[in-house]
């Protein structure tokens, strides 16, 4: 029988989500400082996968609150705060190891701030996420805690990847990658996804054009695929 809270449960999943669109945002805008030199407003079309207004006054004001500014929700900086607070109250489960490398990255991401060659000052940020996810595989030996924060990985990853429109192989990857996941939590999770949400997006994946007809579908079924809250995030 799992010992796992629903709570805990909820913050294992979040760990994973919020580590993971760090990441991902991370990389995502070292792909666009080429894009934005001498350009303004380059960066609108980022904006647009995600339904957001163009608020900035220019591509250095997108850069500096999508970095660093933790009351954006959408910002690196944002995730990495959650994640930690997340990772405080799991200590226990995840090991002052892995915590310890949330705090490294938030430390390098706000030293970042102030350095005048930030694409280099950020260098670092994508070893440490890695040494954060080798830690986790290192020291958790409960499938079913370990299993949680990689689905929360999973589905955030591909969640990004269907709305910045990413070439259907690579989300194709992520899918059969979510599938794996889920066959391997314990039966007694109390952590329950929805089949009906499973089946939709099984359908969506099916082929290149069943996706590229339906990949609004598939966001809204991946986002309802665990009807979680974020009470606790």
């Amino acid at each position: 029988m799992s010992t796992i809270s629903k709570e805990h449960s909820d913050r294992l999943y979040w760990l994973g989500r919020y580590t993971e669109r760090s990441f991902t945002t991370l990389k995502a805008l070292d792909k666009m400082f080429d894009k934005m030199i001498g350009k303004s407003h380059v960066y609108k079309e980022y904006l647009d996968y995600f339904g957001l207004s163009d608020t900035y006054s220019d591509s250095k004001d997108f850069i500096r609150s999508f970095l660093y500014d933790e009351n954006n929700p959408n910002s690196a900086a944002y995730s990495l705060e959650r994640a930690y607070d997340n990772g405080i109250v799991l200590r226990e489960e995840i090991s002052t190891s892995a915590l310890s490398f949330l705090q490294m990255a938030k430390d390098t991401l706000k030293r970042s701030e102030s350095s005048s060659n930030t694409r280099f000052s950020l260098l670092p940020l994508e070893d440490i996420l890695y040494g954060f996810w080798g830690s986790v595989n290192e020291h958790i030996y409960d499938d079913e805690i370990r299993n949680i924060i990689y689905i929360g990985k999973t589905v955030e990853r591909l969640d990004l990847y269907i709305r910045m429109k990413y070439p259907y192989e690579s989300v194709k990857k992520e899918y059969v990658r979510l599938l794996k996941n889920l066959r391997r939590v314990p039966k007694d999770t109390p952590y329950r996804y929805s089949t009906k949400q499973l089946s939709e997006l099984e359908e969506i994946m099916g082929s290149q054009q069943d996706y590229e007809n339906g990949s609004g579908r598939a966001a809204g079924a991946l986002a309802h695929l665990f009807e979680t809250t974020e009470v606790f995030v």
